[in-house]
């Protein structure tokens, strides 16, 4: 039986991250500022799309015959600027793509602002590079047209073929159009409208901290301005005027607190074999074998001949080895009152991060690990 040893790389890989976690540990509690913890109800982006056409591209768009839908977008765009296509023509295209564009509209935008806007390849396009948008309306959640897109396309990828061999750098089916997108209609947004009265949301559901900036807020102003809801909402008895309410938003975004230390957690993220865990965690005693079982499978593959002048015939005849590992297995005891204690018990059993998936999980069952558990 063999024992597998964690590799240099490995060694030194662990114990770069416990120093890290040591030093993080280390650290008192910072005060953030209000605008890091929460934002106001209303003030937020909204999310544009619209569909469009990439024209000029150098025998690297959609194929008709697989992408229908180009031809027939095509047509329709024609027909608008009074060219008339016979029915049953089959245009090869060529030169044309089939995108989707999609933008995001900042909260206060006003018409004539300029957004910037990702394309990407809704056919079999092979490359967009070089390719022109042409006018896209880009609608909002309720239909309506919120900004106008055209421009001139910028790829950050590349790539070559010849002689039936090619080769790429990263991928070439989408763009983006810096300033490619002008406002034509503003979101409404009445902040204040019921008196002056605001809603101040966090990102984060905590009563803790939403106690602590009710405080903050309240011992800035030197008066009752601030009441929480719940553990997410405050709302705040804010200045009915227009210009002295923006005054006080903005004294309120920057008031430091400190907020509520975060629920133990511990996040798998299967695709990746990655596992983090934050500073909350414990581990109470418990007791641990970890050991893996390896079964090795050999082929080589030998040749027979026949004797010389023989009527038989050469074959192959394929050996093959088996062989069964097992690493050694022992009853280790893991106990952790912070994560650096909890980082050093876990290196201990010489795991790997599947490996810790599947240990962390049973610990869970078990009742000794303090913390919550999320795979992604």
């Amino acid at each position: 039986m063999t024992r597998t040893e964690p590799t240099p790389r490995r060694r030194l890989v662990t114990r770069l991250l416990v120093l890290l976690l040591a030093a993080l540990l280390a650290l008192p509690a910072q005060a953030e500022r209000i605008r890091e913890l929460a934002g106001f109800a209303g003030v937020r982006d909204n999310v544009l799309v619209g569909y469009g056409l990439v024209v000029g591209l150098d025998g690297t768009g959609d194929q008709t015959m697989q992408a229908p839908f180009t031809g027939q977008s095509l047509s329709n765009m024609l027909s608008q600027l009074g060219i008339t296509v016979p029915p049953g023509t089959n245009m090869q295209l060529r030169n044309v793509a089939a995108v989707m564009v999609t933008a995001d509209l900042p909260p206060f935008s006003r018409p004539g602002q300029r957004l910037d806007v990702n394309v990407s390849s809704v056919g079999n396009a092979r490359s967009l590079r070089g390719g022109t948008l042409l006018m896209t309306p880009l609608k909002g959640a309720d239909g309506d047209t919120y900004a106008i897109a055209q421009g001139n396309l910028l790829v950050a990828g590349a790539g070559a073929a010849a002689g039936g061999s090619s080769v790429q750098i990263n991928q070439q089916a989408g763009g983006r159009i810096a300033g490619g997108a002008m406002v034509e209609r503003e979101v409404a947004l009445d902040l204040g409208a019921n008196g002056g009265l605001l809603e101040l949301e966090l990102k984060e559901t905590d009563f803790g901290t939403a106690q602590r900036v009710v405080s903050a807020i309240n011992n800035e102003f030197g008066r009752p301005v601030a009441a929480a809801r719940n553990g997410r909402v405050i709302a705040l008895d804010g200045p009915a005027n227009d210009n002295s309410r923006v005054s006080f938003m903005a004294r309120v975004e920057n008031i430091r607190v400190t907020p509520m230390e975060a629920a133990a957690k511990v996040v798998f993220n299967s695709r990746t074999g990655s596992v983090v865990m934050n500073s909350a965690v414990t581990l109470h005693r418990a007791a641990v074998a970890h050991g893996n079982l390896s079964i090795v499978i050999d082929t080589r593959f030998g040749v027979s001949q026949p004797a010389p002048f023989g009527e038989g015939e050469t074959v192959v005849i394929p050996d093959t080895e088996i062989e069964i590992q097992q690493q050694d297995a022992y009853l280790r005891v893991v106990e952790g009152a912070d994560l650096v204690d909890v980082v050093n018990a876990l290196n201990a059993l010489g795991a790997t991060p599947d490996d810790l998936m599947a240990i962390l999980e049973a610990l869970k069952a078990a009742g000794s690990l303090r913390a919550d558990l999320e795979i992604l």
